[in-house]
């Protein structure tokens, strides 16, 4: 699409998915969303982008996906496939090339039960900063948040190997990378103290071009959620 900028209820549909394209609905500082955007630049497929206005959604966007969340796939044959881990699992099989998940089913399963634990953790990231801007004590969350990033240090440093899946980047650190952007956003940095090998393993996700084509500075998404907790998300802020 000719716009980064978000459709909101009242926008015209955008038209057909080209052939040979797929479509992604999109809010630009979503995590979730950003997991896809992650996979689709690593494999190098080419999409297009519709960014989505979620507190005014499109009616055309509710009739594609009745739960109205991004991200959203669209196929040039009108398919649709929500939930980020559903659309990143459908990129690997559909595009072959460049293979994010381990081929043996037991490797695909650990990933698959890494995801699951991690899904623990995420909430963290949105308890901890709503608790503080309500004046409440958050040191019990803190401590809780610390220990299981903890355990994921651990966990690298017990496989020995740079990334959660191996020497090289698979599609279990993608899933988890979105929220270790966000760590100085949220004012969570400290959290990371006491975790040398997660330390590394986020040092040498930023050095990724996925990453880096995906990413935004920390000031663009400091001034997104303020405008994001204060009840109006500004979803274009910077365009």
């Amino acid at each position: 699409m000719s716009t980064e900028k978000c459709f909101a209820n009242g926008s015209a549909a955008p038209g057909p998915v080209p052939k040979g394209h797929i479509r992604l609905y999109s809010m630009r500082f979503c995590p979730f969303a950003q997991r896809t955007r992650l996979v689709l630049n690593a494999k190098g497929i080419t999409y297009d982008t519709v960014n989505i206005h979620l507190k005014d959604k499109p009616d055309w966007f509710l009739e594609k996906n009745p739960l109205g969340l991004v991200p959203t796939l669209e196929t040039p044959a009108g398919e649709v496939i929500y939930e980020s881990p559903i659309t990143c699992e459908y990129l690997d099989e559909v595009y072959p090339e460049k293979k994010l998940l381990p081929s043996s089913p037991f490797a695909k399963a650990q990933q698959k039960m890494m995801l699951e634990h991690f899904s623990k953790v995420t909430p963290y990231f949105y308890k901890i900063p709503m608790g503080r801007r309500n004046g409440e004590d958050v040191s019990g969350l803190e401590a809780e948040l610390k220990e299981k990033l903890a355990k994921l240090s651990k966990d690298l440093a017990n496989k020995k190997t740079k990334f959660f899946g191996g020497d090289s980047i698979t599609m279990i650190d993608y899933m988890m990378w979105p929220w270790f952007e966000r760590l100085e956003t949220f004012e969570l940095q400290h959290c990371l103290d006491g975790t040398p090998e997660l330390k590394k393993w986020t040092e040498r996700m930023r050095e990724d071009p996925a990453v880096k084509a995906t990413m935004y500075s920390t000031d663009t998404y400091k001034a997104f959620y303020k405008t994001y907790v204060d009840g109006k998300p500004d979803y274009d802020y910077g365009l």
